[in-house]
Order: C-alpha cells, then structure tokens, then sequence
C-alpha cells in the first residue's frame, strides 16, 4: 500500500517523514511504501541542494542514511493522489488551502496535521512532532490493514 506525504517544496517536512518512514519500514515491515510530493515546488527556488539541511541534520540523529544521489522535491500531480491508500498534509493552516484549490476532490480525504515550516516552529520541535506523528501513524496504519 502506498502512502504520500505533502507539504508545500518537499523539502523539509514532508522529505523527513518519507526517509524516516522508509527506514523504519526497513527494520520493521508494515507493508506500506512512503512517498513525499510538494504542492508548491516551484516556491522552494532558494532552497539549496535537494533537501532541507534542517531535514537531513535530523535524519541523521534518529540513525537514516539518505540514498545518494537525493532526489530533487517532486511536485505532486492528480495521479499522486490516486494512486495512494493514504494522504497526509503537514500543516492543515497552510496545506487545506492549497489541496483545496489545486486537487478539491482530494481535499476531504487527505489527514492534514499541524506540523509547522521554519519561521513558524523551531526545527527541533517540528522533528520531534513529526518523528512522534510518523511513528504513530505506523501503528494506527499497521493496525487498519
């Protein structure tokens, strides 16, 4: 089964929680893949390198190592949507807004959290929210297969 993670460049957020979930995945198998998209790629052109310094600084202390060459964000696209069993926005105060004007037959489905960018949640915080968020997400996903 498939399972996508949105925010808005894929770049910090939603990176993290794929490359953490696929790590975790590899020691304990739930039979669900991660994938991450953005929904607004194109606003990342300042981002530096294909993931988040904040990203890969905290993937690190909880032990995963990034496949090199690291891909480059990916915008999501419809077929993203269709193609996974679940869907989860990082923050539902600036991810709601954007899947409802962008993808609207998606916007009731996806599972919108309230994981905060740089600026408006200190990084450290966010980590430990979204580690915490994913690793429960696991069980409850584990648990509904």
């Amino acid at each position: 089964m498939r399972l996508l993670f949105l925010c808005t460049g894929n770049y910090y957020r939603s990176r993290f929680a794929e490359e953490l979930w696929q790590h975790l995945e590899s020691k304990a198998p739930s039979g669900w893949r991660a994938e991450s998209r953005g929904l607004f790629v194109g606003q990342g052109l300042a981002n530096v390198g294909p993931i988040s310094p904040y990203a890969r600084h905290a993937l690190g202390v909880e032990g995963v190592r990034l496949s090199e060459p690291v891909r480059p964000p990916r915008q999501v696209e419809n077929d993203d949507f269709a193609g996974c069993s679940h869907i989860v926005a990082m923050s539902e105060s600036e991810h709601r807004g954007m899947v409802q004007s962008l993808f609207p037959a998606w916007a009731s489905v996806v599972e919108y959290w309230n994981i905060e960018d740089v600026g408006a949640c200190p990084v450290q915080t966010a980590m430990k929210e979204l580690s915490m968020r994913v690793c429960e997400l696991r069980l409850r996903l584990g648990r509904a297969r």
